[in-house]
């Protein structure tokens, strides 16, 4: 590791639970199962480290991702609570890729943030109306900070929107790295913009075929 680049961990928890799918977004490229193509980082070095990651706030799909189908994606929720528990992979990257990762998932649009500020302040807002225009700090492990981020709004503000299957089951790779598929049947089949969009049929025969 070069002492000359800090590091930070950023935590997944929607499409880039699976690495083929979050090296993407180092490397450049097209994802399995989505039209858009990922620009890459300046830096294109592989993730230094990775391990599954837990934390407390809600997972809820919501918007239209034209890249996936024009159907829902992965956002968490602004309320923490021990009763929240997010399945998450996190990967240990250079501040610049973890801020190249955050553009592109913006669009491109350049940004100025301060990492010390959200961990001083738990988060903060940088795109009001974008998507993911929010970074939220997480904890620490191993001396690193963790960050993800999430949509400025609350859940209660926007409308549930069923993931299409190719979305499903690239977090569902993802989490077959870490859970059996019972698992993870029974983290998905209550979240929002799942429940009430997938019969619980539905929701098995993805997960059964992410085997395939």
């Amino acid at each position: 590791m070069s002492e000359s680049k800090p590091y930070v961990w950023y935590a997944s928890y929607g499409s880039n639970l699976n690495k083929d799918r979050f090296l993407c977004y180092i490397k450049g490229g097209s994802p399995a199962g989505s039209t858009r193509v990922e620009t890459g980082c300046k830096d294109q070095s592989l993730p230094i480290a990775e391990s599954s990651f837990i934390f407390n706030y809600p997972l809820y799909f919501a918007e239209e991702a034209a890249g996936w189908q024009s159907q829902g994606v992965a956002f968490i929720g602004l309320k923490h609570g021990e009763e929240f528990l997010t399945y998450s992979k996190k990967y240990l990257i250079t501040i610049e890729q973890f801020l190249d990762v955050v553009k592109q998932e913006n669009s491109g649009k350049i940004f100025e943030i301060d990492l010390n500020e959200v961990k001083e302040k738990g988060s903060k807002i940088f795109r009001h109306r974008a998507w993911y225009g929010n970074i939220i700090y997480l904890g620490d492990d191993q001396g690193y900070p963790i960050f993800t981020f999430t949509a400025p709004w609350e859940q209660a503000e926007v409308e549930m929107k069923k993931p299409s299957h190719n979305y499903l089951a690239t977090i569902i790779k993802g989490l077959k790295t870490d859970y059996t598929k019972e698992e993870i049947f029974y983290y998905l089949q209550n979240k929002p913009g799942i429940t009430g969009f997938y019969t619980d049929d539905e929701l098995a025969r993805v997960i059964a075929d992410t085997e395939s």
